[in-house]
């Protein structure tokens, strides 16, 4: 049994969520400082990603990264593709997540006691170190339930995915594109397997999330 869409789907998910930790975090503090109005349209364009369709978010993606589009065109320059490998497979992961990353975030950042903050501003603290060692360790719970959403929806996109990266057996192939063309040539018994291991990993995500809900409600 070739391992490559296990392995593949792995490497996509983690550098995926990566990048959404970060930027999810930052965006999420940022405008919860802003003015209600402008929030409001932020918060919809940037959790658009969470109601469209994964098929039209890959298309939009090709539209921005082909080759023969400005953005595509400007990447090329320096030698750099983001269609059909598995690196654009981990930007349609990014686009999904993030919106799981955000707006956990988000929630977590403005239920914060902000008089901690103003304890530590009479300190003499950075506003950097205010948030790396007193924001974030309090709103810990959230963030990590965040990452760990972020990465299950990462690793099981396949709509965005399919479009953007399609199929190339260890180059492409993730498990959800797998899954699709084993049964597409009529191999079922492989098509399970690969199923079950989806399943599993599933479970075990939704397991941890009930962990950490538990150990924040003790």
């Amino acid at each position: 049994m070739d391992l490559f869409p296990l392995y593949n789907s792995i490497r996509i998910a983690i550098i995926s969520t990566i990048f959404i930790f970060f930027l999810g975090i930052f965006l999420a503090y940022k405008i919860k400082e802003l003015p209600r109005t402008l929030k409001g349209i932020l918060d919809v364009i940037l959790t658009m990603p969470l109601v469209l369709p994964p098929t039209v978010l890959g298309f939009f993606l090709l539209k921005i990264l082909g080759p023969n589009n400005f953005f595509g065109k400007f990447l090329g320059n320096f030698d750099i593709k983001l269609i059909m490998n598995w690196q654009a497979a981990v930007v349609a992961g990014i686009l999904v997540g993030f919106p799981l990353m955000y707006r956990t975030s988000r929630g977590a950042f403005e239920a914060f006691d902000e008089n901690l903050s103003f304890a530590a501003q009479t300190l003499g603290k950075s506003n950097t170190w205010i948030f790396w060692r007193i924001i974030l360790p309090n709103c810990k719970e959230e963030i990590i339930a965040g990452i760990i959403l972020s990465f299950a929806r990462a690793l099981g996109e396949y709509g965005a995915t399919s479009m953007v990266s399609g199929f190339i057996p260890n180059k492409t192939a993730t498990i959800s594109t797998t899954v699709y063309q084993l049964w597409r040539i009529g191999q079922d018994q492989m098509a399970y397997r690969w199923v079950m291991i989806n399943v599993l990993i599933s479970f075990v995500v939704l397991i941890s999330i009930n962990l950490f809900e538990k150990r924040k409600s003790s």
